[in-house]
């Protein structure tokens, strides 16, 4: 069973794939949509800005590939960027998410530093396989200067400047405002479980 991690030219695609090789995973790296189609698993990565990330993600019709796997019931997992990807918008950009989602993304507030760079704590708001070996409170590494509101499908919560969503969920689709892949052990943790649910699916 393979996990596919989408190359579109917009991500940390070494760092994520480590991370969930070192957890067990057996990761193509791919830009190929015919290839991600046929995964078991999709991550979908981003840094960078949305607008850019949306527009190449379609320009590559790999925006297809994300909406086909998550309607299949196999896990997808967004990271960052690509998070916000699956949202419906952001205030970054005109160019719309993909809507797996709901809710936008919107810039952090000028009373704080932006970007947000550094280690927050994250309470979780709802139990999650994913999260269920991961202490409430647990810090991970930000790196970005949007994020979604608080929501129904805000499975994390976090704070800077506001309260944001640091991870949500919607059945077979998870996804993190932080970056597993350099939140240490505890990062190395949720890409574990997402490598388990995915053999299991």
């Amino acid at each position: 069973m393979r996990i596919a991690i989408l190359d579109y030219g917009m991500g940390n695609l070494r760092s994520v794939a480590r991370a969930v090789q070192h957890v067990g995973g057996e990761v193509e790296v791919t830009s190929d949509p015919a290839t991600a189609l046929r995964a078991g698993a999709l991550v979908v990565p981003g840094v960078g800005h949305f607008g850019a990330c949306a527009r190449n993600l379609r320009g590559r019709g790999l925006d297809a590939v994300v909406l086909r796997v998550a309607e299949s019931g196999r896990p997808v997992f967004g990271v960052c960027v690509g998070m916000q990807i699956l949202l419906e918008g952001s205030e970054e950009d005109p160019e719309p998410g993909l809507g797996l989602l709901p809710g936008r993304s919107r810039r952090l507030p000028a009373t704080v530093k932006v970007p947000h760079m550094g280690w927050n704590e994250v309470e979780w708001l709802a139990p999650h396989p994913y999260t269920a070996e991961v202490p409430s409170g647990t810090r991970f590494y930000f790196v970005h200067s949007y994020a979604p509101d608080l929501g129904p499908e805000a499975v994390g919560r976090t704070e800077h400047g506001r309260p944001f969503a640091a991870a949500v969920a919607r059945g077979n689709v998870f996804a993190t405002q932080f970056h597993p892949e350099k939140s240490g052990a505890s990062g190395l943790a949720l890409y574990a479980a997402f490598v388990r649910e995915a053999r299991a699916a």
